[in-house]
């Protein structure tokens, strides 16, 4: 079945991930650029669109601290890991830390390491590595690869090309990513023919083999293969544009055809594909639509969400088509999430509800956003507004503050999330609000919602979730399909 799992990716990979059980990685780390990635969210439904917002997916800044001592430590000594760490490698840690020093980039280095050595471990002796990264980290990163899988094994550097706006005035635009493919031993696979391209070259329709050369000392003809030509290591393919339908709001979000080549090119169907860095699943994206099995796994919870969604939209059903691991599944689970990583719970609990998660920093006390088309104005947005509070001191000023809160956002109704079940006062509190009386055709009265609802960790493992929400809620964020388009763009080079 294939899998996704919400973590630290050096854990699962050390826990999960069985050796020479892995015939092609791709992973697209974070680059070192120093910069916070937002992903936006712009509900939208038959046009009418609701509230934009946007929250922090990751942070792409790295900062020498105790666990980066920790991780260098425990990595040349050989205990952070399964795979052990080669001589080589040990070398090159110790002569990269008394050239850069204790640096963010040092830290950088020390977090990719440890994780490439349980990558190697994992992938078959046929199998390929693609690391993504671009020209900030390309050059030390090749380092640790050549001393992880070897020199020898060193396949290409792509360079992946594409144009865009914005060239700086002083010095020459930067429009390219770095692709490093290795394999693991030289017993490795490459697809040629599902990746060919066009050739370009004038004349090549001529039939007669005047224009071709000869192989030295043979009379075989050089002609042109009818499936088109290799590609060579540099990639002319478009970044997603603004409009594109592929295009969901994640920061780093790559095409789809860009995955395609990679996995055509190193795999078979059937074959397992690994993305630890799987962000918003494109990887996953681009196996499922080539027929292979996939492993994703990422460490913010935001990221499993838009995965699963974007699954679902498909008709793919987790537990029959997929499997999620390392997400709450009961409330032991919930409160564990709650206590370690706060903001993680708040977006899983937000998500519960199929709304859309709000900026962390001046959110104002709402963790989350319910857009709805409201008949009763003219099918105009109206607006629910989500608080979930993860700690155990709870009491009636909790409601309160959440009327606020609806009376400041112009909110129809609220709904307030708690660890632990509500007391007698915060349910007479939510009662005296009343309702919000939903109308689908003018004059008649579909729903009433009550302007505060409380529900507890427990409720939202129920199925269904006792809310009563609108029924013309509007999907947080776009997820596009995965099923192959009726016609591809082609890609000439």
């Amino acid at each position: 079945m294939n899998k996704l799992y919400y973590g630290d990716n050096l854990d699962i990979l050390k826990k999960s991930i069985s050796d020479n059980s892995i015939d092609l990685i791709y992973l697209d780390p974070p680059f070192q650029s120093g910069r916070d990635y937002n992903i936006i969210f712009k509900p939208e439904s038959n046009g009418v669109k609701g509230a934009t917002s946007q929250i922090k997916t990751f942070e792409d800044t790295w900062n020498w601290g105790a666990e980066a001592e920790r991780e260098y430590i425990e990595l040349i000594t050989g205990t952070l890991t399964i795979e052990p760490p080669s001589q080589k490698l040990i070398d090159l840690m110790k002569a990269m830390r008394n050239y850069l020093a204790e640096c963010p980039l040092m830290a950088y280095l020390c977090m990719m390491a440890p994780r490439l050595l349980e990558m190697k471990r994992t992938l078959k002796p046929t199998g390929s590595i693609y690391l993504h990264c671009d020209p900030t980290a390309s050059h030390y990163l090749k380092l640790l690869m050549d001393s992880v899988f070897g020199a020898r094994n060193f396949r290409n550097e792509i360079v992946w090309c594409y144009r865009g706006g914005g060239s700086p005035k002083n010095d020459f635009g930067r429009r390219h990513d770095i692709i490093l493919r290795y394999s693991k031993t030289n017993e490795y696979r490459f697809y040629a023919d599902p990746i060919r391209i066009p050739y370009q070259a004038e004349g090549i329709n001529r039939k007669d083999d005047s224009m071709w050369g000869k192989h030295k000392g043979t009379n075989t003809i050089y002609k042109p293969n009818p499936l088109g030509k290799i590609p060579e290591d540099w990639w002319m393919i478009d970044i997603l544009n603004a409009n594109d339908p592929e295009r969901i709001g994640y920061p780093t979000q790559k095409p789809e055809v860009l995955l395609e080549r990679i996995i055509q090119a190193s795999s078979n169907e059937g074959d397992v594909i690994l993305d630890p860095f799987c962000g918003c699943g494109t990887t996953i994206a681009a196996a499922e639509k080539t027929e292979r099995k996939w492993i994703g796994i990422d460490i913010t919870y935001l990221s499993i969400d838009v995965i699963k969604k974007r699954l679902e939209k498909n008709d793919l059903r987790e537990k029959v088509d997929f499997k999620v691991f390392g997400v709450p599944n009961d409330v032991l689970s919930a409160t564990k999430l709650a206590e370690q990583a706060p903001f993680q719970f708040e977006i899983w609990a937000v998500s519960q509800l199929n709304a859309t998660p709000t900026v962390k920093t001046g959110d104002k006390g709402v963790d989350g956003v319910i857009n709805f088309i409201d008949h009763t104005r003219k099918d105009k947005v109206g607006k629910g507004i989500i608080s979930v509070k993860g700690g155990h001191n709870i009491n009636p000023g909790m409601v309160r503050d959440l009327k606020g809160t609806i009376q400041s956002q112009q909110a129809e109704f609220g709904i307030l999330i708690l660890l632990e079940k509500p007391t007698s006062g915060m349910i007479e509190e939510a009662v005296i609000e009343g309702t919000f009386d939903y109308r689908y055709v003018e004059g008649v009265t579909q729903t009433k919602i009550p302007k505060i609802q409380i529900l507890t960790v427990e409720d939202l493992f129920s199925a269904p979730i006792r809310v009563v929400l609108p029924p013309n809620v509007i999907e947080p964020y776009r997820k596009p399909s995965l099923k192959a388009k009726e016609e591809e763009e082609e890609y000439l080079f």
